[in-house]
């Protein structure tokens, strides 16, 4: 009896051991940068990822802020340490593209688990950036946004403006902003996220400007920066003049300046359309408006370019971590995922399919101004100047640019000063990136 039991008691211990092999769940890790509101959202479409099967299991991990999360995934790359998925912003497309051997083109990974890569599916201007020339989509477009208007719509009651119709043009912008402090509606009448992305790149595109040779970087690596025209000159001069005044105010270099329009300090912001999330949440009565333009500028305005963050996936896994990664990128491709996604962030749906189900269903026609970062992107067939901004050390120039717009907003220089010296150190750092 006792030899029968003990026999028993393997043969069901071996039973368990190779039933919980058959049915092993083979864990992808997501490194990510979302926070607030869109880390919730991170963590949903995992969970009904990982509950919608039982082969695989995404395991999001928050790596701080998107610089830092590019640092830590180039880190652990060259630790022979890297997640299956990297979250990269926009600015970091260059530096992966140029990362031999680090990453996977996405199209080859959706092959692996048995998806056939068709970019029609996709938004044209989004799926452009992330692909090579010959069309190959290198990352899988996650999050992408476009630059909009937010404005508190107390505060411009109580400034007398009509908080109905926000303004469209800079000039507009400015004259509110001003308004807005001198009435004592709010403290500081604008303020925005990202000065590099929206107020430089997204300006260039937006008012058909060149940022640079080579259509911005994305027909080249070997470009020269042209941001120092007076356009732009006149549009950052109008910014060092608000500061002066106590009318414009200076959050950050990346988002930060948005907890200045969350508290009630500043009326009126530009950001991205995925900051949205935090803005609902926040419960208060705002209002949404076009990226502004200004008027005198030929074509303005053209199209914004996208923001945001696309998923790469890195090299050093097993096929059957790929074949999950593609599992993966194909829930997220689904339109009620998309549509799930943009409505509840402010973020694109990636393909046409979602927004138009989206259109369909009239959630636009309920919440006025939702559509303005997709009808923004696609009003009108990139030129040149406004494809995007690829360069193979974007970080790198965007610290360049931050030093120099921060000494200006101080007072230290002139707006002319601020873009020629961000000129010409940027230049000097592209050279040297290329070895040159």
């Amino acid at each position: 009896m006792k030899i029968s039991g003990i026999a028993a008691g393997l043969a069901a211990a071996i039973t368990l051991l190779s039933s919980s092999a058959a049915f092993a769940v083979t864990e992808i890790s997501w490194w990510h940068a979302m926070t607030g509101a869109n880390n919730e959202v991170v963590e949903t479409l995992a969970k009904q990822f990982n509950e919608s099967q039982g082969d695989y299991k995404v395991v999001p991990v928050f790596k701080g802020t998107y610089p830092e999360t590019l640092n830590a995934g180039i880190a652990a790359f060259r630790a022979k340490q890297p997640p299956a998925i990297l979250q990269v912003f926009d600015v970091g497309t260059g530096v992966m593209m140029a990362a031999e051997g680090a990453v996977k083109p996405v199209a080859d990974i959706l092959s692996m688990g048995g998806a056939k890569f068709d970019k029609s599916q996709y938004l044209p201007g989004i799926v452009a950036y992330y692909s090579k020339p010959d069309g190959t989509m290198l990352s899988f477009p996650y999050n992408s946004s476009s630059p909009i208007l937010y404005y508190n719509k107390d505060a411009f009651q109580k400034a007398g403006l009509d908080a109905a119709n926000p303004p469209k043009t800079w000039p507009e912008v400015f004259e509110a902003a001003r308004k807005i402090k001198s009435s004592g509606a709010a403290k500081c009448g604008l303020t925005s996220t990202w000065l590099t992305w929206i107020g430089l790149e997204n300006f260039a595109a937006w008012n058909n400007l060149q940022y640079g040779t080579q259509e911005n970087g994305l027909a080249g690596t070997d470009v020269e920066l042209k941001f120092n025209s007076p356009m732009f000159v006149k549009h950052f001069q109008n910014f060092a003049d608000l500061a002066k005044e106590g009318v414009f105010r200076y959050g950050g270099r990346t988002s930060e300046a948005k907890q200045l329009f969350l508290s009630g300090e500043c009326a009126i912001m530009t950001e991205s359309s995925g900051g949205l999330g935090d803005v609902i949440k926040s419960g208060m009565n705002y209002g949404l408006g076009q990226l502004p333009y200004y008027p005198d500028a030929p074509g303005a305005p053209q199209n914004t370019i996208p923001g945001g963050a696309s998923l790469w996936v890195m090299g050093g896994h097993s096929d059957e971590e790929y074949k999950g990664v593609a599992a993966f990128f194909n829930f997220l491709s689904k339109t009620d995922i998309q549509q799930y996604l943009h409505e509840k962030s402010g973020y694109l749906p990636v393909t046409l399919a979602a927004y138009e189900a989206t259109k369909k269903s009239g959630f636009y026609d309920k919440n006025p101004g939702r559509e303005i970062p997709i009808t923004q992107m696609m009003g009108k067939a990139p030129t040149e100047n406004s494809k995007g901004v690829r360069l193979v050390n974007l970080p790198q120039v965007r610290d360049i640019e931050n030093e120099e717009f921060e000494k200006m907003l101080n007072g230290e220089q002139s707006a002319q000063q601020a873009l020629d010296n961000a000129v010409a150190r940027g230049n000097k750092a592209i050279q040297e990136a290329l070895g040159k």
